[in-house]
């Protein structure tokens, strides 16, 4: 039977999911226990956390795709820098490449025939040197865009989580009561999931992102309550 490889592909998109969901359930939630301790009305906490979900998805959506067209245009400058020392400094290419080639563990002989039939093909050298010199990968043309649609859906999407219990409740402090319940355990299952994915120890993890959720709410409540007196 033929091995099956099975490596995790989805880098950029679980990264994207991973920073909105996670300040999405952060701090909304903060907020809404922040506003918990100092009002005593649901309609105030479900208006500002509706407002701050609001705003908060479209901060970090113009965040990501900044970030994506960044990544973008410094890939495609990095580029046409190489396509530039290819062509006018052709001996130092060739000496990078075998450096490259030796660090793997390349022969000299085999060093010299792959810097040749390279050179034969500017658009294959470039590629090769942008990818184990420069450790860059083309960005898609539409990552951006797509970058920003992630971030701002998960962050609507996590941020949901600790307000939603504020419509069905009477109070402020019964809308946090099961507003903590559901977030930690929001918390949690993103923690570990999310450790899962990218290979790191899931219950860790899991561990980890719920108690920044709950030392942000819990500051968040007693600050609040401070202040209000």
């Amino acid at each position: 039977m033929a091995h099956k490889e099975e490596h995790f592909t989805g880098t950029k998109q679980i990264r994207d999911v991973v920073i909105g969901m996670a300040d999405g359930l952060t701090v909304p939630f903060a907020l809404t226990a922040g506003l918990t301790g100092a009002v005593a009305s649901n309609s105030i906490v479900v208006t500002a956390g509706l407002a701050e979900i609001i705003a908060g998805s479209i901060a970090m959506g113009l965040g990501g795709y900044m970030a994506g067209v960044t990544e973008y245009q410094h890939y495609h400058s990095e580029k046409r820098r190489e396509y530039w020392e290819v062509e006018n400094l052709p001996e130092k290419e060739r000496e990078e490449v075998r450096e490259i080639l030796a660090n793997y563990g390349v022969s000299d002989h085999i060093q010299m025939q792959v810097v040749d039939d390279l050179a034969k093909d500017p658009d294959k050298y470039v590629d090769f040197m942008m990818k184990f010199e420069l450790n860059l990968e083309e960005p898609a043309v539409n990552q951006a865009r797509n970058s920003a649609m992630v971030i701002a859906i998960s962050y609507i999407a996590g941020g949901m989580v600790p307000l939603v219990s504020y419509f069905f409740t009477q109070s402020p402090i019964e809308g946090l009561k099961y507003s903590v319940v559901i977030t930690l355990a929001a918390l949690m299952g993103f923690g570990y999931f999310k450790s899962k994915l990218t290979g790191q120890p899931a219950i860790k993890g899991a561990l980890k992102t719920t108690f920044i959720g709950a030392v942000a709410s819990a500051a968040a409540f007693a600050i609040a309550k401070l202040i209000a007196g």
